[in-house]
């Protein structure tokens, strides 16, 4: 009977609160729309290469393409961001799933009629046409939880699993489907984007105002509305400077006018619009870091692909990756459960080390399903990894400076991303899948050696924290 009320417990405390969030009124309706919708980030990739692989039986123009839609995905997607901002979340979805629509019907016609590449280069950056589905979930989670932050901290965790939740169905599909045929496999992806808008962006009551709507209330124009944002803005991070001032000036005994001086002195000079560089070794490295963990995992995917084609089990490649997705969701729902007293720094180093030292371990593997047992292993420490990464952010940068902090390990995640896939896919051109493999293994060596340049700032940071950390 106790063992039962344990599991009825853990069972509770991991997925109580998640189910709280889903009976709110038309909630699940946006988050599960905007999870079908999304379905191009785990399909088109695979699906991709899978095609020209079939078509041009090169793995390095399979690599370019790849890299050319994650540098556009990279542009785009914040230039999207901040159009929804301003003009709207139906205003600039729709129009943008009409751009991709005709993108993937123009590359599936142009691969299967095996045109000239460069004409396939003039089509994959319209693939990165798609609406920021995550990121305008949880701008209506946001919206809805108001200034509940403990709720706001569930809802972004329930984000997260439902991402991991498509990658895992993503995934198998699409190398099922593409092996099949390439058409079927992009059909199907059409088919969820437009289901998934319909679910997400018929759902009104939700959505937050943008600032074309807030602008007409207040009876001014956009750009007078911004200006006044701006301004509230400014105030705002110079009183969280002053506050961050006062708590680290306490934290070292100074007395209560040496407090208020230098509350007063942080006011001023973030007012002034004086900013102090963010470039420490802890934050280069985290970004470099971030940088080599894109660019090894993108590498390890297309060596997967290439893997499995010599061994004529293309088909389940999808169910490889799947693995690591059912690990890595996993480990985000334990990981979030626990309130973990072990400093951040190693939690982020021995999570990082066992993500890297299990994918560089690729090059030995023999058989498909060797990987995909390697993948189940280290996959839990993936969203941790993630969410440690988040959290140095905090200790790293002033918090008033925590999103562009974030953007560049974003950003430097998906240029490397670009990269991976296309050395990777090079070498598997001159020495087959285990010549990808060597590439994967040298790129995760690296990116945990560079991770190990900004041990002693990340450390000393997060021992002595000046901000709190948030949760999962």
């Amino acid at each position: 009977m106790s063992l039962l009320q344990g599991v009825k417990d853990v069972n509770h405390r991991i997925f109580g609160g998640y189910a709280e969030l889903l009976r709110i009124p038309h909630a699940a309706r946006f988050t599960v729309g905007s999870v079908i919708a999304c379905m191009p980030f785990p399909m088109v990739g695979m699906t991709m290469t899978i095609m020209t692989q079939q078509y041009y039986g090169n793995y390095s123009l399979a690599g370019a393409l790849t890299a050319v839609q994650a540098i556009a995905g990279a542009v785009v997607g914040p230039l999207l961001g901040t159009l929804v901002d301003r003009f709207g979340q139906r205003q600039v979805s729709i129009p943008t799933i009409v751009i991709w629509m005709l993108a993937a019907v123009s590359f599936v016609t142009c691969v299967r009629a095996q045109v000239t590449p460069w004409i396939l280069f003039c089509i994959v950056p319209f693939f990165a046409a798609v609406p920021p589905w995550g990121a305008m979930s949880r701008a209506r989670w946001t919206y809805l939880m108001g200034n509940d932050r403990a709720g706001v901290n569930r809802a972004l965790s329930l984000s997260g699993v439902f991402d991991e939740a498509m990658w895992v169905v993503g995934n198998p599909l699409a190398s099922t489907l593409a092996v099949i045929s390439g058409f079927l496999a992009m059909s199907f992806t059409g088919i969820c984007v437009l289901i998934g808008a319909l679910m997400f962006l018929t759902e009104m009551t939700t959505c937050p105002p943008s600032q074309s709507d807030l602008a007409r209330e207040a009876g001014v124009s956009r750009k007078e509305f911004r200006e006044r944002e701006a301004e509230k803005a400014k105030e705002l991070r110079a009183q969280t400077a002053a506050e961050d001032a006062r708590v680290h000036a306490k934290s070292q005994g100074l007395s209560d006018a040496e407090v208020e001086a230098a509350g007063k002195a942080a006011y001023e000079r973030s007012m002034s619009g004086i900013k102090d560089s963010i470039w420490g070794p802890g934050l280069i490295a985290v970004c470099a870091t971030w940088f080599g963990l894109g660019a090894f995992q993108s590498a390890a995917g297309i060596s997967i692909i290439a893997f499995a084609t010599e061994a004529n089990m293309k088909q389940y490649t999808g169910f490889v990756f799947a693995c690591f997705s059912i690990s890595s969701l996993t480990g985000a729902l334990l990981y979030g459960a626990k309130n973990w007293t072990i400093p951040l720094w190693k939690r982020f180093y021995v999570c990082l080390a066992v993500l890297n030292i299990g994918i560089g371990s690729f090059l030995f593997a023999r058989h498909l399903w060797v990987i995909m047992v390697i993948y189940l292993i280290i996959g839990v420490c993936q969203s941790p990894t993630w969410i440690n990464g988040n959290q140095l952010m905090l200790h790293l940068v002033p918090q008033t400076r925590f999103t562009e902090g974030m953007a560049w390990m974003g950003a430097m995640n998906s240029i490397g991303a670009s990269a991976g896939s296309a050395v990777a896919g090079v070498f598997i051109d001159r020495a087959g899948s285990h010549g990808g493999f060597a590439v994967v293994t040298a790129l995760a060596f690296v990116s945990l050696a560079i991770a190990l340049l900004g041990f002693k700032q990340i450390k000393t940071s997060t021992e002595t924290p000046v901000l709190t950390e948030i949760s999962a």
